[in-house]
């Protein structure tokens, strides 16, 4: 790289690292570089909608910089990013839609370290700050692990959705604790009602919504720490800790009162199609437990807030473990080093970057410092505050495993609980199925 151009990039550093500290680059400190004349090119997963709501994200940065940018998006970025980085025509930066895909370029060397700043800034201005650190952070082919992304752009999946109405007309109240949840799963047997409806569907994907259950009940009923070294097979599948997570699920899944349809119909019932029960009348059921995207499979013309509503999957009050939120997110990494690639990782730090785009859609972010009201709806604002309420975030668990494993034996096992095999014979033939590609 040339000698003025390493000189640039270290002035930009330095100027934006001391203007956040522990508080946020601003956009006054973003504006006061000059990028005039410089191109920074972006590539990521998103097309159509989040296309367009990140180049507003992106205008914004240009105004402010001169910079130009030039984003693409691929629903092939997984497979593309691979070529263009071992081909020396990577972008400046890449955004990841999985962790495990930017660890093995950066373990190649293929990604520029964001250095202790970017760190010190995620752990004081994110709501489980480290949780978003240990996220980013890889081994590099130095064998030593540093920051290598930026977490922007969060999913929560830890959600139970419900009718209001429903819930009034018969009484019952949201519950705060997961003894709560099932004390009122019980309660809506015991008044003659079915609590909930669970589908595993999705075509040759059939599962894996029971994997995001028991990535739920693994930061319930143990610590993160031990969430971590499941996801690695650190500690075995069919580890009784594991095991009992999966008994959990089962609690509300394999037994006939608790389920529209009985478990036979958990692991034949699209995914797509599981919350209409939400909405018949009378309702079949009363509660539904997806991430925040299912909304677009509810009845047309259905008001979030009004005709239906969500609350956070709770936390058992007797584990003190906090209140734990399993989700997704995107990581923004450095692939082809710049003054203006540097610059746009800080500028991500600013209220502004988030809330352009907490104001249109499909946007949730952990930033303590941006001002709630930004969120175009209700539904937004709820969701964005159960992130700025977790102590723990985790991403989902089975992106975490080898594909083998959390997108096949994982997904199928999970049918074969609810069709009647044990948890502990799921667990078994899963850790054998991860064995066998190690």
């Amino acid at each position: 790289m040339h000698k003025s151009l390493m000189a640039g990039i270290s002035a930009a550093t330095l100027l934006l690292a001391s203007a956040s500290g522990a508080s946020a680059a601003t956009m006054e400190d973003i504006e006061a570089m000059d990028l005039s004349g410089q191109t920074l090119t972006v590539f990521g997963p998103w097309l159509t909608a989040d296309q367009e709501n990140f180049e507003q994200v992106i205008a914004l940065f240009e105004e402010a910089t001169g910079a130009n940018v030039e984003y693409s998006g691929s629903d092939s970025f997984e497979q593309q990013i691979v070529i263009d980085t071992q081909a020396g025509s990577a972008p400046n930066i890449a955004v990841f839609p999985q962790p495990g895909l930017a660890a093995d370029l950066a373990s190649r060397g293929l990604l520029t370290p964001l250095g202790d700043d970017v760190e010190s800034w995620l752990v004081d201005n994110y709501a489980a700050g480290q949780s978003w650190v240990d996220l980013s952070s890889f081994e590099g082919d130095d064998g030593e692990t540093h920051l290598y992304a930026f977490p922007f752009k969060a999913d929560v999946k830890s959600l139970v959705w419900y009718i209001p109405d429903n819930f009034a007309d018969a009484g019952y109240e949201v519950p705060e604790t997961m003894e709560d949840l099932k004390a009122l799963t019980e309660q809506i047997v015991a008044d003659g009602g079915t609590p909930w409806c669970i589908g595993l569907g999705s075509g040759a994907a059939t599962g894996w919504p029971a994997t995001d259950w028991v990535e739920d009940f693994m930061l319930r009923v143990n610590p993160p720490e031990v969430y971590d070294e499941w996801t690695t097979n650190e500690i075995p599948f069919n580890d009784p800790r594991v095991i009992a997570a999966i008994e959990e699920f089962g609690w509300f899944a394999k037994n006939p009162d608790f389920v529209a349809g009985g478990p036979a119909a958990v692991g034949t019932t699209d995914f797509r199609d599981s919350p209409q029960g939400l909405f018949a009348v009378p309702p079949q059921c009363y509660m539904h437990r997806q991430a925040s995207f299912i909304p677009s499979f509810f009845p047309e013309g259905t008001e979030l807030g009004t005709d239906a509503d969500f609350f956070y999957f709770p936390a058992f009050a007797d584990e003190d473990l906090g209140k734990p939120v399993l989700g997704g997110g995107t990581l923004f990494a450095i692939t082809n080093d710049s003054e203006a690639a540097q610059a746009f990782i800080q500028f991500l730090e600013t209220t502004e970057a988030n809330e352009t785009w907490m104001g249109l859609s499909g946007f949730l972010t952990p930033n303590t410092n941006v001002n709630l009201d930004a969120y175009a709806n209700e539904a937004l604002r709820g969701q964005g505050q159960i992130l700025l309420d977790a102590t723990t975030f985790r991403f989902d668990g089975s992106d975490l495993m080898p594909g083998a494993v959390g997108a096949g034996s994982f997904w199928t096992g999970m049918v074969d609980y609810v069709g009647g095999a044990s948890a502990e014979e799921v667990a078994d033939a899963i850790q054998t199925s991860w064995d066998a590609i190690k």
